[in-house]
């Protein structure tokens, strides 16, 4: 078995592993780490390009596109390794980027995940929407980061450079040890994109472990490359996947009140769309709720599956108010007026 195994989902993305993959290999050389691109049968001469000009490369060939989920599930349980990287296609790494992550979840065993400080590609003196320098989510379920509040999004002026411990870490580049991966369910398929690390990290600390933010490592993150931003289709993941979230993972007590107030919240947040004639937007809301409604049945199963491996069940680092009443009420717009 090998020590690290970075893994590169792709799907259509011959564009960025032509930009960031050399640079990828360049920087993630050593004794024990490999680097393979699992392939969610692109449609693009992507699996040739890669044959061409990276041999060395190894590449996994995935039957149909699986989403994000399915595609590193299948992926991931055809590797050997202690830990997995997952990184997106679409990202710039730094010269040492692998090791301070690795060197404090060697030092810590105890985490289970990590992630480095992910700033945007498009404006490197700032944060990058997925996942910033940590994830968190308030009491309702909205995440948001340090560094990112909604849209908001911070330059990076040292403010966030402390190894944290966060509530999740961004799929855009998740460390993660490969035993907890797989004992924590792996990644749940219903999700196929979004908010499946956050859903995996909660479980896991719901197992007792811990999930944290090392700065001292940094990446460029494209941002949208793999799953393009502020669509009606991001919207539709966003709204349903959310509801997923809580139902798998509330403590029993808040379950329904709470799920309940989400409906009630997501009603009025598709009322004011519909009231700005954004109809794509609108539908997006009401089609999670008609999916999610579909399966409720199924998400209460997949809880009840978990509740044995759980050992805490009020979590840590979960802010205790509405974050996005404190952001658009009280206009807190920057990460350290929040406080825990």
């Amino acid at each position: 078995m090998n020590k690290i195994s970075v893994v590169i989902l792709n799907y259509n993305g011959k564009k960025y592993l032509d930009q960031f993959l050399p640079d990828v290999i360049k920087f993630s050389s050593g004794e024990g780490v490999r680097i393979i691109v699992a392939d969610n049968a692109s449609t693009d001469d992507s699996v040739s390009f890669l044959q061409h000009n990276f041999p060395k490369v190894e590449l996994i060939i995935l039957d149909k596109n699986y989403g994000y989920t399915g595609g590193y599930n299948r992926a991931l349980e055809q590797i050997a390794s202690e830990y997995f990287i997952l990184l997106n296609s679409d990202v710039e790494v730094t010269p040492g980027w692998i090791q301070p992550v690795l060197n404090y979840m060697e030092s810590n065993k105890d985490v289970a995940a990590a992630m480095p400080k992910i700033k945007s590609f498009a404006d490197k003196n700032s944060f990058e929407y997925a996942g910033a320098s940590g994830g968190f989510i308030d009491k309702y379920g909205y995440p948001f980061c340090r560094g990112r509040l909604l849209y908001s999004i911070e330059k990076d002026n040292g403010q966030h450079n402390s190894i944290t411990d966060i509530f999740w870490a961004s799929g855009a580049c998740f460390f993660v040890r490969a035993e907890l991966f797989f004992k924590a369910g792996a990644f749940d398929d219903d999700f196929f994109a979004h908010m499946e690390e956050i859903d995996l990290c909660w479980k896991l600390k719901r197992m007792g472990h811990r999930i944290v933010v090392v700065p001292e490592s940094e990446i460029y993150h494209v941002g949208g490359g793999t799953l393009p931003i502020n669509t009606p289709r991001k919207m539709y993941l966003n709204y349903r996947n959310n509801l997923y979230l809580l139902i798998k993972n509330l403590p029993g007590k808040k379950l329904l009140p709470l799920l309940f107030l989400r409906m009630c919240l997501d009603g009025v947040s598709a009322m004011v769309y519909l009231s700005k004639f954004s109809f794509g937007f609108f539908w997006a809301v009401v089609k999670a709720h008609i999916h999610f409604n579909c399966h409720i049945r199924r998400s209460f199963k997949k809880r009840n599956k978990f509740l044995p491996q759980v050992k805490i069940e009020n979590v840590g680092e979960i802010y205790p108010h509405s974050m996005v009443y404190n952001f658009l009420v009280r206009k807190k717009k920057n990460f350290d007026e929040y406080k825990f």
